[in-house]
C-alpha cells in the first residue's frame, strides 16, 4: 500500500457558537491541511497520483475557504466551525474529486489552526 501526502494553508477567520471561552470571540487562524491518499497500484510512470494534481484539486477546496469568515459560509450554516468540522467538510469536497475514480482513495485529512492544535479526519475502513 502506498500513501501519498500533500499540503497546503489558507487563512480565515471563525469563533465558535456556544463556547465559554475565548473561542467564542471573532479570531482568525494561518489554517494548514493534509490530504492524504493511498492505493495499491502505481501508473505507468510509477507514481500513485501526481503530487501536483492532488495538491491542485484541495486548493481547490481550500479556496472557497480562504480569507473568509468561516461562520458566515455555506458550509458551516448548520455546523459549527471547529477543525473537526472543517476537517470533514474538507474530506467530503475534495473526496468527490475525479482523481479518486478509480484505486486511489483518499484516507484522511488533517487540519490544524496552530503548530500544537491539529485534528485528522478519515474515512471509515
Amino acid at each position: 500500500m502506498y500513501e501519498l501526502t500533500v499540503r497546503s494553508a489558507f487563512e480565515a477567520a471563525h469563533f465558535i457558537r456556544g463556547y465559554d471561552g475565548k473561542c467564542a470571540r471573532l479570531h482568525g487562524h494561518n489554517w494548514t491541511v493534509e490530504a492524504v491518499v493511498r492505493g495499491r497500484e502505481l501508473d505507468e510512470l510509477g507514481m500513485l497520483v501526481d503530487f501536483k494534481i492532488l495538491k491542485a484539486e484541495l486548493n481547490k477546496v481550500l479556496d472557497d475557504f480562504d480569507h473568509s469568515f468561516l461562520n458566515e459560509s455555506e458550509t458551516f450554516k448548520q455546523d459549527n466551525p471547529t477543525a473537526e468540522n472543517l476537517a470533514r467538510k474538507i474530506f467530503d469536497k475534495l473526496s468527490a474529486s475525479e482523481i479518486f475514480s478509480g484505486s486511489i482513495k483518499l484516507h484522511a485529512i488533517k487540519v490544524c489552526e496552530s503548530p500544537n492544535s491539529c485534528v485528522t479526519y478519515s474515512a471509515d475502513e
